[in-house]
């Protein structure tokens, strides 16, 4: 449900406690938050400080559902397929966890629900071969995530809808050179709580001058 008083949320707390959130209601969000989230992303980093990008806001019904299904096109082909499988594992093995799963198919499901959605988008980027070109925006959609937090708002970065790429790019009338980098559903959770996400131990994780595998 929508947070009164977003300043009330401390920086740490919210980097420790915004997971992917996937059961996302109905309930419209105020154009006037979505503005306040967009103003926190913008000032996010870009390489050179260049700042080329685009932030489309998707509310049209159509364009999401057709979108949807291109999506849920994705998540069938990488995911879905494999449902008995990653569902009938004793254990994750560094994969899918099942309630992951269950979540992620809930969210191909019901994506058009989501009643606002974000595409952060790279102009000229799709001419690019910089396999680090999500650098100049990733940081910027970082801070759309936190904000959303701060307002009570759920949040999930994804990308199986890239197969359909150049259809996406034609239905969001984008220029033939910019490339979507996400799409970002937002809403307020149906389900679940603000918890902080399970990770690995650090000291499986971090290294100190060189990197070792033992």
């Amino acid at each position: 449900m929508p947070t009164d008083d977003p300043q009330s949320l401390s920086l740490l707390d919210a980097l420790h406690s915004t997971p992917a959130r996937r059961y996302l209601s109905t309930e419209p969000i105020a154009d006037e938050v979505i503005t306040a989230l967009l103003d926190a992303a913008v000032r996010g980093p870009s390489g050179g400080n260049s700042q080329r990008w685009a932030w489309i806001v998707v509310r049209d019904p159509q364009v999401k559902r057709q979108i949807a299904e291109w999506y849920r096109e994705g998540w069938e082909k990488n995911y879905g397929s494999r449902r008995e499988q990653i569902l009938g594992a004793d254990s994750p093995d560094g994969g899918m966890s099942a309630a992951t799963f269950r979540a992620a198919d809930h969210l191909a499901a019901h994506l058009e629900d989501a009643p606002v959605w974000i595409f952060p988008v790279l102009l000229g980027a799709k001419r690019s071969r910089n396999p680090r070109l999500g650098s100049s925006i990733y940081g910027a959609v970082q801070h759309l995530m936190l904000a959303a937090r701060a307002y009570g708002i759920g949040s999930t970065l994804t990308t199986l809808y890239a197969e359909h790429e150049d259809d996406v790019r034609d239905l969001l009338g984008l220029p033939e050179d910019a490339l979507t980098m996400a799409l970002i559903p937002l809403g307020y959770p149906e389900k679940g709580r603000w918890a902080q996400p399970k990770r690995r131990p650090l000291d499986e994780v971090v290294f100190h001058d060189r990197y070792s595998s033992s």
